[in-house]
């Protein structure tokens, strides 16, 4: 029977064929949906995926970067008088106000205070030499440059950051933050910009690197003992997680992507289910006559589930290959998207559960293969 349902696929390939786009636009949404999800709340974290380092350290219970607060100054020497620390560098987070050109008006930006040295963990992955080294200039900063265009802005211009003047240096990638625009500065120069920290010697985090980082799990508890509750520690990779989870959980934003998923998971399953009913109905005398000559119900619905299955594979297929196109140009436009392998994997069962859902469906349009249906 399995081999009917192949060979029945292949010889009746137009009827199937509308299932199978179906299903592969189906699979392209999730897919989409996935990668814009994972990407866009994924920015909330991309202070720290961006960075090296193997612990963070900033105010008990904060969920996300920009709710930071600032920490004792001495919490950098706590950390440093522990044998398993190799650094500890700063890390400044300020909310600001940018104003550029007048036909650009105020903007909304977050301003990241780094040590620009050569040797500075924030921003590794992304900053080379020469970048971090434009950032010892004074008042010198950088932005994404898939920004530029709601700055205004080119390389060399200047404009007023919480009222102080600021040259832009240079431009990288990889730098955008969720909610705002990031702008990057010199710690001295964050300082300077900074109108509401009274005590500049404060910070908001520091980030750690560790002798041995297969240690820090045990560091960050070591760590956590010593500070009295006046800082807390998280290994990067919780710190990470801890701060998509906020976005996508703990806000309407992330709870709405969510919900808009089910719905397309929904629209999908019914859509194709009608695709394949339409299918099995057209081969309604075929399958009558199977009965005729004493194949069972359940062999012939062991057909409709195969063939469900062969649709969902071809749409899979095709759909992964849509949807590997359109991440390559959303990428190149700098759109904010993110797949991987986990992701992937999860879409293709939601797509092959679809499939599969549907063709049970599809199955009640075998009531009607009667063989007494040819007598007529």
């Amino acid at each position: 029977m399995v081999a009917l349902a192949r060979k029945t696929l292949i010889h009746e390939w137009r009827r199937f064929l509308p299932a199978a786009v179906a299903v592969a636009f189906s699979g392209l949404l999730l897919m989409m949906m996935a990668a814009l999800m994972m990407g866009i709340f994924g920015s909330a974290a991309v202070y720290i995926d961006q960075s090296g380092g193997d612990l963070w350290v900033g105010y008990p219970g904060t969920q996300s970067i920009e709710l930071g607060l600032p920490i004792p100054r001495n919490t950098e020497m706590q950390l440093m008088m522990d044998s398993g620390v190799g650094r500890v560098e700063p890390f400044e987070w300020i909310d600001a106000d940018w104003r550029g050109p007048a036909d650009h008006g105020g903007v909304s930006v977050f301003v990241s205070g780094i040590d620009a040295h050569a040797n500075g963990m924030m921003y590794a992955h992304v900053l080379d030499l020469a970048l971090r080294q434009r950032l010892l200039e004074p008042f010198a900063v950088i932005v994404d440059r898939a920004d530029l265009p709601t700055l205004g802005l080119k390389i060399g211009d200047s404009a007023l950051v919480n009222g102080k003047r600021v040259h832009l240096v240079g431009v990288g990638s990889g730098l955008r933050a969720l909610g705002g625009i990031n702008i990057l500065a010199s710690l001295d120069t964050a300082r300077q910009l900074d109108n509401d920290n009274t005590d500049p010697g404060n910070v908001a985090y520091y980030l750690v690197q560790l002798t041995d980082p297969a240690s820090a799990a045990v560091a960050t508890k070591r760590l956590s003992k010593i500070s009295g509750g006046r800082f807390a520690v998280w290994r990067r990779d919780a710190f990470a997680r801890r701060a998509v989870n906020y976005w996508m959980f703990s806000t309407g934003a992330g709870l709405g992507v969510l919900f808009l998923s089910a719905v397309v998971f929904i629209a999908g399953a019914a859509i194709n289910s009608q695709t394949l009913m339409a299918a099995v109905a057209g081969s309604i005398r075929e399958y009558a006559t199977l009965r005729a000559l004493g194949v069972s119900i359940g062999g012939l619905r062991a057909v409709v589930l195969e063939q469900a299955g062969w649709v969902g594979v071809c749409g899979l297929l095709a759909g992964l290959i849509v949807g590997t196109l359109a991440l390559l140009v959303a990428r190149n436009q700098d759109v904010p998207v993110q797949m991987t392998a986990l992701s992937v994997l999860l879409c293709g069962a939601l797509v092959m559960t679809i499939a599969l859902l549907s063709g049970l469906l599809a199955v009640r349009s075998l009531r009607r293969a009667d063989p007494a249906s040819l007598m007529r």
